[in-house]
């Protein structure tokens, strides 16, 4: 197994257990689940009516999503409000241009070519301008365990069916850890 790694931040982003579809050699978007945790439901053998099998979550359950839960991801904001820390597109690209800087210099670091880089660059700008900013009311934003705004921050969208949650991961904002 491949466990992606946030290249300044450290954090575990997100492993190839998951889906990864690559868009434009610039992002992973990966589809994500809603699941159920909480306390063990026990079958003693009797048959719930229908009323009863779409009732509300039992105490001590909540609803998260598969990857989030997973790799520790923090939301950033306050989730019982629903406000997020990027009201605005140019809060959110000042934290993006100051990532995608430290980035690069992690490429240049690890002996990445100038055309690797500006290939990386172009795709960062087009996928942030095609897809991004005409949705950026849509997407909530996460950070990993650390908690440090400085790394990457994973964007969670859903998709056009309204239900299916996804993430999207800057490609070259990670490495990898084989264990």
């Amino acid at each position: 197994m491949i466990i992606f790694k946030d290249i300044v931040s450290g954090d575990e982003i997100i492993s190839d257990t998951w889906d990864l579809k690559e868009i434009d050699d610039t992002v992973y978007e990966v589809d994500c689940k809603k699941v159920t945790k909480g306390v063990d439901n026990v079958d003693i053998g009797a048959n719930p009516s229908a009323e009863e099998a779409e009732e509300a979550l039992e105490e001590g359950q909540s609803t998260v999503i598969d990857i989030v839960d997973a790799f520790r991801l923090n939301f950033l904001g306050d989730e019982a409000s629903g406000s997020r820390l990027f009201n605005t597109k140019k809060e959110y690209m000042g934290q993006l241009k100051t990532y995608m800087k430290k980035v690069v210099e992690k490429m240049k670091e690890s002996g990445a070519d100038e055309s690797a880089i500006k290939k990386f660059q172009t795709g960062a700008q087009a996928y942030y301008t095609k897809q991004i900013a005409p949705n950026f009311k849509d997407y909530d934003f996460y950070v990993g365990e650390s908690m440090d705004t400085d790394g990457m921050v994973v964007l969670l969208n859903y998709r056009e069916d309204g239900i299916t949650p996804f993430i999207t991961i800057w490609k070259h904002g990670l490495t990898q850890m084989k264990v």
